[in-house]
């Protein structure tokens, strides 16, 4: 008999109150009591996945060992966790109704007409508990995405209600996060929006049995009494979530409010365990006493929006961490740089990362900020498109081919150093064909990124079309811009370094898909430990 229980997050009155993050933190919570957790977002849009979308629409589109993309949030779900998602965490509704259409053409559904109650529900029910039926977790938290009340969402939120229902009370529980707004002309909190959602939630059948309450101030007994009598919840299950310096510190704060053990005893579980919590507050302790400061120049072209390059940023937190560093990032847009202007905008640099990205635009700003970096010693990292930038601007300003390119921003470029991949040239659709997922890559013996890993061979996450191209290995090689990755099946150059540099690297993959707080990325960590030497040398 299957005893897993399932936990499922809605929101109201607003978005981006940070679903994802309480859903996180209580998973922390009940890992470090012991359980075996993991986390599932159900986006409502109608892509298959956030892919195809711009990362202005939806922020950075994240990617799991198994080549899925999906949701940012799966992202924290890993950094908070140390636990690998995969394709059956994030599930949108364009891949409910792509996987009930392919049925209805293969005849499976005999005959009937196809309907959102039962078949588009039962599809959602399936998917909630296909991480559920494979016996690995104790407990499945559900993120529902969107708000209660959408149109979007309302699939979802019957087929919860009607699982609720199937597994009963001591095995399914909801936690409806909502927001207690405050008005500074009448001076107080308001529980009205919040009665509202949980009467919303009502209507679709299903009883909220935790509430979490965004604030920005504190929420008096009196108002958790309120809150506790008009939303028909216990008043212990009145959760205050007050708005917090760092994202890390809301796994201690659910803890304080003792979200962990009222959902343990909703769930009928017995867990005398205090939550172990040590190395998550040794982390915080290092990032919150930081020794010393560097600052780090982000060169992108979608800087406007912070969560396109949530996954980077997150790292920087990690890796500044470990080095006992705040490390200060200023996001410097790469369609704002040029020649003449170069030196003023990335003054006062301690390194300088150039970010993944697609597309021409943006793209000169980019090869000069590598080239800045290079010449003057700064130490650099360069993360997928900004690996491709590298090369473009060593085969430029080094071999002197001066039509260097990739095939991506110049298809008649007469030295293509970076080309569209062999295996992506009869590819006509967009979604979810690039190269992803993991992938291994050789490290060359005496490298930095040997030293780094501190290992021969490793394994990480792509998500690109365009590749290193072989033919110009040779004259790159010679001028001093060395091959130090390589992936053993295709021969592909995941790594690129300048050994006659203080600290070059440019990778094709992504590593800071797999930074988290208990493993900070080893890249991360060196890349920020150079920038930390250059200030002190400064």
């Amino acid at each position: 008999m299957n005893t897993t229980k399932y936990i499922f997050v809605t929101g109201g009155v607003s978005s981006s109150l940070g679903k994802g993050i309480i859903a996180a933190s209580l998973a922390k919570l009940l890992q470090a009591r012991g359980y075996r957790v993991t986390i599932q977002k159900l986006d409502p849009y109608i892509n298959v996945d956030p892919g195809t979308l711009n990362p202005y629409e939806h922020g950075e589109c994240y990617v799991t060992d198994d080549g899925a993309e999906t949701d940012l949030d799966l992202g924290h779900y890993e950094r908070f966790l140390n636990v690998s998602t995969s394709q059956a965490n994030n599930v949108t509704t364009g891949r409910i109704y792509q996987s009930v259409i392919e049925k209805e053409r293969r005849g499976e559904f005999l005959g009937k007409t196809v309907q959102v109650i039962p078949h588009i529900t039962n599809e959602i029910k399936e998917r909630i508990q296909l991480l559920g039926n494979t016996g690995d977790y104790d407990i499945i938290i559900t993120e529902i995405g969107g708000t209660v009340g959408d149109i979007e969402s309302l699939p979802y939120i019957e087929s919860v209600r009607q699982l609720k229902w199937e597994l009963g009370d001591d095995n399914a529980l909801v936690i409806h996060l909502t927001l207690v707004p405050y008005l500074s002309a009448a001076g107080e909190l308001k529980t009205k929006p919040t009665q509202h959602s949980v009467k919303t939630l009502m209507e679709s059948g299903i009883r909220a049995d935790i509430l979490v309450c965004r604030t920005e101030h504190e929420l008096s007994e009196e108002l958790k009494r309120k809150l506790a009598l008009f939303c028909n919840v216990k008043y212990e299950a009145v959760i205050q979530s007050i708005d917090a310096s760092t994202i890390y510190d809301v796994p201690n704060m659910m803890l304080d409010e003792g979200l962990d053990t009222v959902t343990l005893q909703k769930l009928n579980l017995t867990n005398t365990n205090e939550p172990d919590l040590t190395r998550w507050n040794q982390f915080l302790q290092r990032h919150k006493n930081p020794k010393g400061k560097v600052t780090i120049g982000l060169i992108g072209k979608y800087v406007e929006l912070q969560d396109s390059y949530k996954s980077i940023l997150e790292s920087f937190i990690h890796a500044g961490a470990e080095n006992e560093v705040k490390v200060e990032v200023r996001a410097i847009h790469s369609e704002h740089i040029d020649a003449e202007n170069i030196a003023e905008e990335l003054s006062g640099l301690d390194g300088i990362l150039v970010a993944p990205g697609f597309g021409e635009r943006g793209i000169e700003g980019k090869i000069e900020a590598v080239r800045y970096a290079r010449e003057n010693n700064l130490p650099f990292l360069g993360i997928c498109l900004g690996m491709q930038m590298a090369v473009i601007e060593f085969a430029r300003n080094v071999l002197g081919l001066k039509d260097a390119n990739s095939t991506e921003m110049n298809e008649n470029t007469s030295h293509p150093v970076i080309d569209l991949m062999e295996d992506q040239k009869s590819i006509t659709n967009k979604g979810g064909t690039m190269r992803l997922g993991a992938w291994k890559c050789e490290l060359k013996e005496n490298s930095i990124v040997e030293k780094v890993y501190n290992a021969k061979e490793i394994s990480e996450r792509h998500r690109h079309r365009y590749e290193y191209n072989n033919s110009y290995r040779k004259q790159l090689e010679n001028a001093g811009m060395v091959a130090t990755g390589i992936n053993p099946d295709t021969g592909l150059v995941e790594i690129v370094e300048i050994p006659t540099h203080p600290w070059f690297v440019g990778v094709q993959y992504h590593p800071e898909y797999k930074s988290t707080v208990a493993n900070p990325h080893p890249l991360f960590v060196a890349f920020v430990g150079a920038a930390h030497e250059h200030a002190k040398k400064k």
